[in-house]
Parts: structure tokens; C-alpha cells; sequence
């Protein structure tokens, strides 16, 4: 793409990407995951660069991820609030509701105090 790349140096190759509207930033990132139905890939210390040409961003990621079980990364390391809502799925928060007859909100909670389980949620709230 820049003819042959070896000789050309960073600064360079900084200005022609400037240039060509493209901004690239490091991204200080403690750890990457990868979620996939089958495993999941953790990068530890990955080295993490953000590049937005003309508004389409692209990360890249350079490190040696480890393959864990699926859904086994990530812990409860930094877990707030929020997150323990983002476990119920909004189908089921959906579903809940409307045959409760009561709020999205109503519904999550109930969820979330029955573990899930859609008819304990709706016993629970009828």
C-alpha cells in the first residue's frame, strides 16, 4: 500500500495517515476479552490501537491471548451495578412484563431476586 513500508519511518508513516484523514491512538488497556459461544480469549497487557478513518473505527490488538472457558473471564473484577442487570436478557425482561403487567424496571428486579427464572419472576409479581 506505501511501496514496500520498510524504509519509511513513524513519523512519516504518521503524517501520511493525518493526511489521509485516519487518527490513531494507543489505548492503555488492562485487558482484552473476546467473547465466543465456544471459548473465551483473554489478552492480558495487550497492546491496544484505535484507528477512526473518517468516522469508521478499528481496533487492533497485538498480544498472546489465553483460551478459556466460555464465560469464565472477566470475574467479578470491577463488576458494578449495571453489570448485574446486563445478565438477565432484555427478552426475558420484555416477556416478564408484559405478562405481569408491570415496568421493564419491575420486572428486571424480579428477575434478578429469582435468578432468572421467567415464571418464579412472574409468580413473584402477580
Amino acid at each position: 500500500m506505501f511501496g514496500g513500508g520498510g524504509g519509511l519511518n513513524p513519523r512519516k508513516m504518521e503524517q501520511m495517515m493525518k493526511q489521509m484523514g485516519i487518527d490513531v491512538d494507543d489505548i492503555d488497556a488492562e485487558e482484552v476479552i473476546i467473547r465466543t459461544d465456544e471459548y473465551d480469549l483473554v489478552f492480558s497487557d495487550a497492546d491496544v490501537t484505535k484507528m477512526d478513518a473518517r468516522g469508521q473505527e478499528t481496533y487492533q490488538i497485538i498480544g498472546s491471548p489465553e483460551q478459556v472457558e466460555a464465560g469464565s473471564a472477566g470475574g467479578d473484577a470491577g463488576a458494578s451495578a449495571d453489570d448485574a442487570g446486563s445478565a438477565i436478557p432484555d427478552e426475558d425482561v420484555g416477556l416478564v412484563a408484559e405478562r405481569a403487567g408491570v415496568s421493564e424496571d419491575e420486572a428486571r428486579e424480579a428477575l434478578e431476586d429469582a435468578d432468572g427464572d421467567l415464571a418464579a419472576a412472574i409468580a413473584a409479581l402477580e
